[in-house]
């Protein structure tokens, strides 16, 4: 097969619950820098399709064109020599009507376009996958990715409590935080028994965990283990913590095993302030007051949604002030003190 030769362009299909839209976006958000209401959009920016819980396909661009004979045209191009391949036409849920396309149809033209390109075609087995697309009133033409759900095969973990966050809301969280894992270093310093550390360490993330509780600490080393995972999980407060981040992730303790008043709840915030530039706080509670308190400003936000249980989601920056370490921070709150 001769290479094929992409425009860099990136066409992704979503799949998601209207309950998980809010959350959806906000991933979008992070990876694109714009989100739809629709369940397609176009980017430069290339994801594997597998990272997000929400993206169900990716078409990796060769060409488009205004029509859909100007796709067979430049199908006419393609050499695949020996490989095998197949053509197919997705089913994509909230295209316009306009771009909607009954299954006949569908079928006819996958195999207009198989018919022109030179190679054998397989359907069953097919070395590569072609993907064709109307969108924004454009054809598109390119390599299919189906999504695998990664996620979804870490729900049945050994250590488990029911507020825990599901698999699903933990990638996004993890993908929200880092959207571009190559040079970032994360922590997660109230950790919990590791929801957001095994989604974040299986897509390849920089991510430590931490947490002042010894029965949950030693239930997210066992988690981690158990999807044959590598990450370090310390046991400790995250006032004594002395490196440098690029992002916290912080999970507000809400549960049976380890729960943060509210001036706890404040001072685990403020103690991240010498730790991290970037901040995503998951919490059952209003706290944007605590989180301007603590040096932090609020840049994006989203309602996530566990059955009647709902969590908001801040995306936080540190708010332009001088830097010091921990131990000066507290140093400095001491002296602040009546």
């Amino acid at each position: 097969m001769k290479p094929l030769s992409p425009t860099g362009g990136f066409i992704y299909t979503y799949a998601y619950h209207q309950d998980e839209k809010d959350l959806c976006q906000l991933e979008m958000r992070a990876f694109f820098g714009t989100d739809t209401g629709g369940k397609v959009i176009k980017s430069s920016r290339g994801i594997a399709p597998g990272r997000s819980p929400f993206i169900k396909e990716r078409i990796e661009l060769l060409f488009e064109g205004a029509e859909f004979a100007d796709i067979v045209k430049q199908a006419e191009k393609l050499d695949m020599e020996n490989s095998t391949f197949k053509v197919i036409f997705p089913k994509i849920n909230g295209l316009d009507a306009a771009e909607q396309v009954d299954f006949e149809e569908k079928r006819d033209m996958e195999r207009q376009i198989g018919f022109v390109i030179k190679g054998k075609a397989d359907v069953h087995n097919p070395d590569i996958i072609f993907g064709l697309i109307p969108f924004d009133g454009r054809w598109h033409f390119g390599i299919y990715q189906l999504s695998e759900s990664v996620w979804f095969k870490h729900q049945q973990k050994p250590r488990e409590y029911s507020t825990a966050l599901s698999t699903k809301t933990a990638r996004a969280i993890a993908n929200i935080a880092v959207p571009e894992p190559t040079g970032f270093k994360a922590i997660d310093p109230c950790c919990g028994i590791g929801t957001v550390l095994v989604e974040a360490l299986s897509m390849g993330i920089d991510i430590v965990g931490r947490d002042i509780n010894p029965l949950v600490v030693d239930g997210s080393r066992e988690n981690i283990a158990h999807f044959g995972l590598s990450g370090s999980v310390d046991l400790g407060a995250i006032a004594d913590i002395t490196e440098q981040y690029d992002v916290a992730i912080i999970d507000m303790p809400y549960n049976l095993y380890t729960h943060a008043t509210p001036d706890e709840q404040q001072e685990i915030l403020k103690h991240a302030l010498p730790v991290t530039e970037k901040l995503l706080v998951v919490t059952i509670d209003p706290i944007d007051h605590m989180i301007e308190n603590a040096g932090f400003t609020i840049t994006d936000r989203c309602i996530a949604k566990k059955s009647l249980f709902l969590r908001e989601i801040l995306v936080c920056e540190k708010t332009e002030m001088p830097h010091f370490s921990n131990q000066e921070f507290q140093k400095n709150q001491i002296k602040a003190r009546p």
